[in-house]
């Protein structure tokens, strides 16, 4: 019987070697990649400023900002998905003589962070804007949404017609996808990997999901590169991304053709994401909508050319008219009654 040839035996005893090599390197580059979630006190030191305010809406230490003329057209601005309301301050900037600009960091976005509620559904959110808008005693206002925000603001819109003076889409969700999903949207419906990935440093796709965002690859200022990481470093929105990829159900447009506030279409005719046919789809179906389209601009175009979108907003706007009066109900009849009248025998 031949004996072991002597490679046999060193090949047997290279391979303990060689797996324990290659898992050093890959724990080292685990190690590497992993980025744990950031102080919620650096992050607001970092991106608060003095005209932040943290207050509770629905349960949640909400981030918001009330800027402009307080005297003016109050407007409510919605972010979209893993943005922040700093994708606003053009605007506010901009509008701030004519009108009061409410900006706010919806759950699980910017210095917000987790919702209790654990919902971060289209409806869920247009339900947090009703408290925030509730909270800050606004009756009537002017709801403005961009991508994502842009839904919330229209199912609001159709829901709660009464609350809401004028509309604004910017580059607005609203129709199911033919184009696939964006990329951090597409990793984080995955299990395992979207489960997992989310811990991984987020600098990388933050710089190639901007640079599909925006027409002007000026605008992937390593500033915004850096603030849109950090803040998806905030404390559960990671998680909160994950949860809203993976339980939002498709949108359903069938609402649009009902509503009836005067809506204003603003759209960037180099939008990668949301195709400019959705923005014809939002004019056909929303009845007595305005559209202006910016043919050199991208997904966010307040951001990449913020005066001449504010002044295509500033002409739209129309001061706010009072509420009808009501009815009289009549005297009150101050008798208590029981909640549930007993059967008679």
């Amino acid at each position: 019987m031949p004996g072991r040839r002597p490679e046999d035996a060193a090949s047997r005893r290279r391979w303990p070697i060689i797996l324990l090599l290659a898992a050093s390197i890959l724990a080292g580059v685990a190690l590497w990649a992993y980025s744990p979630s950031l102080p919620p006190e650096l992050l607001i030191a970092r991106y608060g400023n003095d005209e932040s305010r943290f207050i509770d809406i629905g349960g949640v230490n909400a981030h918001v900002r009330d800027q402009g003329n307080r005297d003016g057209i109050p407007m409510v601005l919605i972010h979209g998905s893993m943005g922040s309301l700093h994708m606003w301050e053009g605007w506010v900037h901009a509008l701030g003589d004519k009108a009061r600009l409410i900006t706010v960091d919806l759950p699980g976005h910017g210095l917000t962070g987790i919702w209790p509620r654990e919902e971060y559904t289209i409806e869920a959110y247009a339900d947090f804007v009703e408290v925030l808008v509730d909270t800050l005693n606004l009756d009537r206002f002017v709801l403005v949404g961009h991508s994502m925000g842009g839904a919330v603001a229209w199912s609001f819109a159709a829901t709660r017609p009464d609350r809401v003076s004028q509309l604004v889409l910017v580059d607005a969700a609203g129709y199911p996808r033919v184009a696939e999903a964006p990329l951090p949207t597409r990793l984080a419906r995955l299990p395992v990997i979207g489960d997992i990935g989310i811990y991984f440093k987020p600098v990388r796709l933050v710089r190639r999901s901007l640079t599909e965002a925006y027409a002007d690859p000026a605008m992937v200022t390593p500033e915004r590169v850096t603030r849109y990481a950090e803040l998806q470093r905030f404390p559960g929105n990671r998680e909160a991304t994950v949860l809203r990829a993976r339980t939002q159900p498709p949108l359903d447009p069938t609402p649009l053709k009902r509503l009836t506030v005067p809506t204003l279409i603003l759209w960037g005719g180099k939008d990668r994401w949301v195709p400019l046919v959705d923005a014809r789809r939002f004019l056909s179906d929303i009845k007595g909508a305005k559209l202006v389209v910016f043919d050199n601009l991208g997904h966010n175009p307040m951001e990449e050319d913020p005066a001449a979108t504010a002044a295509a907003v500033a002409e739209f706007l129309q001061p706010i008219p009072p509420r009808p009066p009501q009815p009289d109900p009549g005297p009150v009849d101050p008798t208590v009654h029981p909640a549930v009248v007993p059967e008679r025998d």
